[in-house]
């Protein structure tokens, strides 16, 4: 444990102790100053992760793989970078409670609310996208033949057993598609 203590605070409040906790068993004096100044920065890394999740749709798809699942957090993440790298060439389109912000200032979600009117400022070869009608899908009243393959969580209970996910009316487990029970999905 490190007590981190300060003698005045700006906005005048209490300057009570502050223990963050340092699993190393020899702090150096540069690693307790890494300490509090990453305690300092934690409401930073806090509403990144909420941006990431609310604005730019980090949990809204449900991914089936996990390898679809880093590739979908990769992409956010260049996202995430290319506001951050847009800001100079971004308007403040802000909504009237927020005050006006400087260019270099802006928030990624507010220079993704100014994204759309960089497509003008920008020497892009590219075309305007044509547009598209979704597919038909599989025909109404038929069977998915081909269901999603499940992947384990690592759940494990209080009691340190794994996890078992309960039976599903009408569907089969993986035990009994191996044992043949299954239908036959590619002939034979």
């Amino acid at each position: 444990m490190i007590r981190l203590q300060v003698d005045t605070l700006p906005s005048g409040g209490a300057n009570k102790p502050v223990w963050p906790w340092w699993s190393g068993t020899a702090a150096t004096a540069a690693d307790v100053d890494r300490c509090w100044q990453a305690f300092l920065r934690r409401f930073d890394i806090e509403h990144t992760f909420r941006m990431l999740k609310q604005t730019l749709g980090w949990t809204k798809p449900k991914l089936r793989n996990p390898r679809a699942a880093d590739r979908w957090t990769w992409l956010v993440i260049a996202a995430h970078t290319q506001l951050r790298l847009a800001r100079p060439l971004a308007v403040d389109l802000r909504r009237p409670w927020e005050k006006p912000a400087e260019p270099t200032r802006l928030t990624p979600a507010r220079v993704r609310r100014g994204f759309r009117n960089l497509r003008a400022k920008t020497a892009s070869k590219a075309r305007a996208p044509k547009p598209t009608m979704p597919g038909p899908g599989r025909p109404p009243g038929t069977k998915n033949r081909r269901p999603a393959t499940r992947h384990d969580v690592g759940r494990v209970l209080a009691t340190g057993q794994a996890y078992a996910r309960p039976p599903q009316p009408g569907h089969q487990t993986p035990a009994e598609l191996d044992k043949g029970q299954g239908e036959c999905l590619f002939g034979n």
